[in-house]
């Protein structure tokens, strides 16, 4: 069990932050230059929308991954993002209290300049997602 849990540690991405837009707190992955820029090409100037789906991992022993997969309609592509809840639970607190999720580079000024916003339109799956990682996470830490 603990080289499948290192495998799945040695897959999370490790670009995870929250930033402060007009007052909210708003979710974003970060990407490295090269494929944010690929991403833009491919997405700019089209009207579009993009699917996203939290599909929670968990190993009834209080490790939550949750794999965000952001499927676009423009593009013809598919993002998969694997990100390790037990230490970026702030992420999907936002992710739910908002609906929205940011995509960025490193060299953006998160909130300000050069970030793709995405609105989810259904909050409760996002609200959903959340009591099913906290109820993944008690397992975990005792509560």
């Amino acid at each position: 069990m603990a080289d499948e849990l290192q495998k799945l540690l040695n897959q999370v991405h490790k670009g995870i932050t929250i930033f402060d837009f007009d007052g909210k707190p708003v979710p974003c992955i970060i990407f490295e230059e090269k494929k944010y820029d690929e991403i833009l090409s491919k997405v700019s100037g089209k009207a579009l929308s993009i699917n996203t789906d939290l599909n929670i991992l968990q190993d009834g022993l209080g490790h939550v991954f949750v794999e965000v997969t952001l499927t676009f309609s423009q593009g013809g592509f598919v993002e998969k993002i694997l990100v390790y809840a037990n230490t970026d639970i702030l992420f999907f607190e936002s992710l739910a209290k908002t609906s929205m999720l940011a995509l960025s580079s490193p060299k953006s000024s998160y909130g300000r300049d050069n970030v793709f916003m995405i609105q989810l339109p259904r909050a409760e799956k996002a609200e959903g997602a959340l009591k099913i990682i906290k109820s993944g996470l008690k397992q975990y830490d005792g509560r």
